[in-house]
């Protein structure tokens, strides 16, 4: 009875033997070597100013389950989730299983003088070993069909090359040649019983038998077979560091070392002025930044999602990451260096591209290695606001802050005229201690439009007997979107502006009209260290403390707090019946920034409105247009962001054109909204309205809103 195993060099000699092993060390000292290169690349980068590498085990575990899951694969993507899955999890097996064969042969025989690799472990090892050898090849040729039969558009670009057919190629010969080769090596041996385990080989040598191949032709072409198989493999090896198949060391790494908040906040800079504070070289990009750039795997899912990108501007967020990765290892090979961003000559990435970019972070949710768009995107940014580059429509809106303390250009000592319409008094929170400090944010302070929003919301905390206050004219602009768009130094006095006006009045809690203020109150005012700007003379603030580093101070977006309060019984909404059929966009600071997605909702379905979800929404939801200064800028867009949304959500909703309403929980949604509705034709379709408001009406159709103001001699029948 023949043993139950296989010989693995079976047909090569004892000098192929030799040359094998020799030609399997070069490989690996090649492959050791490229690694060690990436490697010693980052450790030369700048410090990253986040804790990356803390907790490192955890995040180790935590980045073997995202990765071995596929989870981030599924995304928005279901064919690419199974086809990636088999690929992984297959090649993963066919990795663990040649490195059991090589401990056997070169460990355990050595010392033991006996085998394991035969009997039942043999029998097990082949029936996985093909089972999930079939789930690879099957992967990999699910690959080849998306990518060259589909041709799907977001696997094609600026930086499709050779090296992905190689890669796709070669993982094809090594599955599908791996097979050939087993279904040789049973055809010659004379179809043993027991390799019937290795079901896939032996169907192989079954076709091989069947096209008239006797055994010696089977084993003559087995030695063909096995060096090919060999050499291929070698060549892999070695090629992994140097192209595509390093991701799949990089993009492991990149998922360890990832910021659960990037986005939400943004790197400071040093209080020196001669400091690089903006992409003034590659070698401004930190090791994270620089590990971002090779993780990248071309996959396209952050181009398809990028609104930017769909309304025809020059941004491609794949294209920017992998532009600057191709350009450090030019400059590393010795190329001349030119300027990483500039409007206008030679330049890496031109200042059009930076322009176009929202801060919406999709390309950040999307990205299934956790590449930081906006870090990187910032600091380009940042090198522009540096030398001057800035757009003249951004430029005034800075002239405007830094002089005026908003957006708008109005004199800051009417921030609070808003609130004269109103049946009531608004407590100043700087004269009277209050539950909830109010910050109200330039658009409901300044535009007509979103005054209405702010009034509504006064009479919804009035109606819920909420001690609340504003700070009047000490409160400035929040600098969220202004930081995105490179101004971080004006940031940066705005920022300290505020916490000193904070910590001169006392409060609990923080609460924002405008996801936008709520984002850099809750995430970024904390992590600045104001006592390194403190005492320049430039900076309009002397605080030198930790602001709210503990979370002691509660930063919450109005829905949040409204919802609690519906929830604890102080603000009933039980009979309310507004019998509108609604869609709700997600703001992408309170949604994807944050994480808050219910709030809003709960608020909507509680006013008795039929909510219907746009295909896009949630974590998915399209961008209005007006993030990261998209406010304040005019773009030739074809649509224009905030059309497409308002077309979405009368076009792609179950209900259809029966949508009356279109809701949203942003002052800056509601402008970009308001906007598109008469660009986009859409005035006579449906009605921008805020969560607010419906809740100001669901309150009024109740009465809940008849005694406020009543001590001031007033009724809510005066509210506009």
């Amino acid at each position: 009875m023949l043993a139950q195993t296989r010989e693995t060099f079976w047909t090569i000699s004892p000098t192929g033997k030799a040359a094998f092993y020799f030609l399997a060390a070069a490989a690996i000292l090649v492959f050791a070597v490229g690694v060690y290169e990436r490697f010693r690349r980052y450790a030369r980068a700048k410090e990253d100013p986040f804790p990356r590498l803390d907790d490192l085990p955890a995040r180790v575990v935590d980045a073997a389950g995202t990765v071995l899951s596929n989870r981030n694969q599924f995304d928005r993507d279901i064919y690419a989730g199974v086809m990636h899955a088999f690929i992984l999890w297959g090649f993963l097996t066919l990795l663990i299983g040649t490195t059991i064969l090589g401990f056997d042969i070169d460990v355990y025989r050595l010392v033991t003088g006996s085998s394991f690799f035969q009997g039942d472990f043999y029998l097990a090892y082949s029936l996985v070993m093909d089972a999930m050898g079939l789930l690879f090849v099957v992967g990999v040729g699910m690959a080849i069909y998306k990518r060259y039969a589909r041709r799907d558009g977001r696997l094609w670009g600026k930086h499709t090359s050779l090296e992905d057919d190689a890669f796709v190629w070669t993982l094809f010969a090594l599955g599908a040649g791996g097979y050939l080769l087993e279904g040789l090596r049973i055809r010659a041996t004379g179809f043993p019983d027991f390799e019937n385990v290795s079901f896939v080989g032996y169907f192989v040598a079954m076709v091989i038998e069947a096209a008239g191949i006797d055994a010696g032709g089977a084993e003559a072409l087995y030695w063909w077979g096995w060096w090919s198989h060999s050499l291929i493999a070698f060549g892999f090896i070695a090629f992994v560091p140097y192209a595509k198949p390093f991701h799949m060391i990089s993009s492991f790494a990149n998922v360890v070392v990832s910021d659960d908040k990037a986005g939400a906040r943004l790197p400071s800079v040093p209080a020196d002025l001669d400091a690089d504070t903006g992409a003034e070289s590659i070698d401004s990009f930190t090791w994270s930044e620089t590990l971002d750039q090779d993780a990248c795997t071309k996959c396209g899912r952050c181009s398809s999602v990028c609104p930017a990108n769909a309304s025809g501007r020059d941004l491609d967020p794949r294209d920017v990451i992998l532009d600057l990765k191709s350009y450090r290892e030019e400059v590393d090979a010795g190329d001349e260096e030119v300027e990483i961003i500039a409007d206008g000559g030679e330049s890496v990435i031109d200042a059009s591209t930076m322009e176009s970019c929202l801060s919406c972070m999709a390309c950040m949710d999307a990205c299934p290695v956790d590449i930081e768009h906006l870090t990187s995107f910032t600091k380009m940014n940042r090198q522009l606001v540096d030398t001057g580059q800035v757009n003249s429509e951004l430029q005034d809106v800075f002239q405007d802050v830094m002089q005026k303390g908003n957006t708008f250009g109005d004199p800051n000592r009417k921030r609070g005229d808003w609130s004269e319409e109103l049946e009531f008094d608004v407590t100043d929170a700087r004269e009277e201690e209050v539950e909830y400090l109010w910050y109200v944010g330039d658009y409901p302070s300044f535009d007509d439009r979103n005054k209405k929003v702010a009034r509504a919301l006064a009479r919804v905390f009035e109606a819920a007997d909420v001690s609340y206050g504003i700070l009047f004219d000490d409160e400035k602009y929040d600098g969220n979107d202004i930081r995105r768009t490179g101004e971080e130094f004006l940031y940066l006095e705005l920022a300290g502006h505020h916490v000193e006006s904070f910590e001169d009045c006392e409060f609990e809690h923080i609460v924002c009209t405008d996801p936008h203020s709520f984002n850099t109150i809750k995430n970024e005012y904390p992590e600045i260290d104001y006592a390194e700007f403190a005492d320049d003379p430039v900076m309009p603030f002397e605080y030198d403390g930790e602001w709210n580093a503990d979370g002691e101070i509660g930063v919450f977006h109005w829905t949040q707090v409204v919802s609690d309060l519906v929830d604890a019984g102080r603000l009933d909404l039980s009979g309310a019946d507004l019998d509108y059929t609604v869609t709700y966009h997600d703001p992408c600071h309170l949604g994807r920034y944050n994480g808050e997605y219910e709030a809003p909702r709960q608020l909507i379905e509680a006013t008795g409105c039929d909510l219907h979800e746009m295909p896009r929404s949630r974590d998915d939801s399209f961008c209005c247009g007006g993030g990261g200064g998209g406010l304040w800028m005019e773009f030739d867009d074809e649509p224009k962001p905030s059309e497409e949304r308002l077309r979405e959500g009368i076009e792609d909703t179950d209900a259809g054109d029966a949508i009356e309403k279109f809701v949203v929980a942003c002052p800056m949604c509601t402008t970009m909204f308001e906007d598109g509705r008469k660009t986009g034709g859409f005035e006579d379709d449906l009605e921008i309205v805020d969560v607010a408001e419906l809740v100001e009406e669901a309150l009024d159709s109740q009465g809940a809103l008849a005694s406020v103001g009543a001590d001031d001699g007033t009724t809510a029948a005066s509210a506009d």
